[in-house]
């Protein structure tokens, strides 16, 4: 299909999901071709953007942040060369909004920090790798814990004891009482890409307790206690045989190290448990997404790529979907315009992420509660107003 429009957005949070962005944005072209392709750098909203692009949703019972059952998903597909490709979503299972009140705080007050879990997110991926996953692509992002990784090995099989050799219960706090760890009855027999954008590392004032926790309603003392129970896992993890394997000589140096890469520190130290037990690859979220949603074959012999998330600012130009488009796009040398809620971001800093120009909803209403409710429709009058100029119709 040549001279087409790709539509690649990310979500508008809070109003649409990026296939309904997509969606309005391929109304608002009116008869244009256009070929649909809604992204996500792992984080929410990935396992939506996926299924649109052809993935299959499979529904499994798995654990809550709390500790309480939620039906959450994760997608499947047949890859060529890679066999069955299962792409999980941290935030499906083990994120804010699946604690009671969708908040950091959750029903235990300031307690919810130390005690929430996500072993959520290894029910998934058990479930996928026992019905035939070979490859794990796993989304972080909007995580509830800052538990390490703990939960989400423990479903996997690794046993994380104490002292008197009991289990962990869930939770960071609890990771300060660690004593040692077994891996022996690990699932195995799959690789794990983790796809994110997060590049702290697990401990210290860039890691994922000081940075993190609070947003997931962790006090001063609570990062504490946090920071003191990711740094037990990472001293414990450097000294476990299991992790060392064949090369046990190395293992000190090798697990420490894992600690301090960037993105250990992602989702609340998942990044880290990924790295160290899973033997993850980790690539930037929206790059991998774009390359399992085949993003450069279809933008060959386009004349435009619209991109676009809920808020393009600061924050977006560090890596996130709308300049990872653009990057992929001007290999091919297509141009790229952004449709978005909210502006704010220069158009220089936008031509030096390689947007050509951007178009907010509060370009044609002011009333930043409207653009929430009512963003479906706006967004198609702005697409019909603005990026008409760009197809020469304007």
């Amino acid at each position: 299909m040549n001279g087409h429009v790709v539509i690649a957005p990310d979500k508008f949070r809070g109003s649409l999901t990026s296939p309904e962005v997509a969606g309005h944005v391929a109304a608002g072209l009116g008869d244009v071709p256009v070929v649909r392709l809604p992204v996500a750098d792992g984080g929410d909203g990935t396992i939506d953007a996926v299924v649109a692009c052809g993935f299959e949703r499979v529904e499994v019972e798995a654990t809550g942040p709390a500790g309480e059952p939620v039906t959450a998903s994760y997608a499947v597909r047949d890859e060529p060369g890679h066999g069955r490709v299962a792409v999980v979503e941290l935030a499906e299972a083990s994120g804010l909004r699946r604690l009671p009140g969708g908040s950091g705080a959750g029903s235990g007050g300031g307690l919810a920090p130390l005690t929430a879990t996500s072993r959520g997110t290894g029910d998934l991926i058990a479930h996928a790798v026992r019905h035939g996953a070979t490859r794990v692509v796993l989304g972080l992002g909007g995580s509830a814990c800052t538990d390490g990784g703990a939960g989400m090995v423990q479903a996997l099989g690794v046993r994380l004891l104490d002292a008197a050799g009991a289990e962990l219960p869930p939770g960071g706090a609890a990771l300060r009482d660690l004593h040692e760890i077994d891996v022996s009855g690990c699932l195995r027999g799959f690789e794990v890409v983790v796809a994110s954008d997060v590049d702290n590392p697990l401990l210290g004032p860039y890691g994922a307790a000081a940075v993190y926790a609070p947003q997931k309603g962790a006090g001063p003392a609570d990062v504490a206690v946090l920071e003191a129970g990711l740094a037990r896992l990472a001293a414990v993890a450097a000294h476990t045989h299991g992790l060392a394997g064949a090369a046990e000589h190395d293992g000190v140096v090798r697990s420490m190290g894992v600690a301090g890469m960037p993105g250990a520190g992602a989702a609340g130290g998942v990044g880290f448990a990924a790295l160290a037990f899973l033997g993850a690859d980790l690539r930037p979220g929206i790059d991998y997404l774009l390359e399992l949603l085949e993003f450069d074959r279809h933008v060959r012999g386009a004349r435009l790529v619209v991109t676009g998330e809920g808020s393009l600012d600061e924050q977006s130009l560090r890596g996130k979907a709308p300049v990872g488009v653009a990057s992929a796009a001007a290999r091919h040398g297509v141009p790229v315009v952004a449709v978005c809620g909210r502006r704010a971001v220069t158009g220089e800093e936008l031509k030096a992420a390689g947007i050509e120009a951007a178009y907010a909803l509060t370009d044609i209403e002011p009333d930043v509660e409207r653009c929430m409710t009512e963003a479906g429709p706006l967004l198609e009058r702005l697409v019909r107003e603005s990026v008409a100029v760009h197809l020469g119709r304007g």
